[in-house]
């Protein structure tokens, strides 16, 4: 199993992109987690096959109708994905 980090930029957060995110990656059958930055920003990790984690980034690279997407930094991740569904977290819930 794969895992990747993303950021993404531009008109994200009030537009319903983490929820959207949140569905989007349970369809895919994607672990991990997304969250809003306060720089704006929407960070997730995912983890699965790459063919769905591909499939993930073509749809944030989109996003939602009321977003507005600039960008979709893609990086692997190293880091702990919590087991069970792709949920959104709060900031002080981020897996360190």
């Amino acid at each position: 199993m794969e895992a990747r980090h993303y950021l993404i930029s531009g008109r994200v957060q009030g537009v319903w992109y983490r929820a959207s995110c949140v569905e989007q990656a349970q369809r895919l059958g994607l672990q991990g987690w997304v969250r809003n930055l306060a720089d704006g920003r929407v960070e997730a990790v995912a983890a699965g096959p790459s063919e769905q984690l591909e499939a993930l980034a073509r749809w944030m690279a989109d996003g939602p109708p009321l977003a507005s997407v600039s960008a979709v930094a893609v990086a692997p991740w190293t880091g702990s994905v919590p087991s069970g569904r792709f949920a959104a977290i709060a900031d002080a819930a981020l897996p360190e």
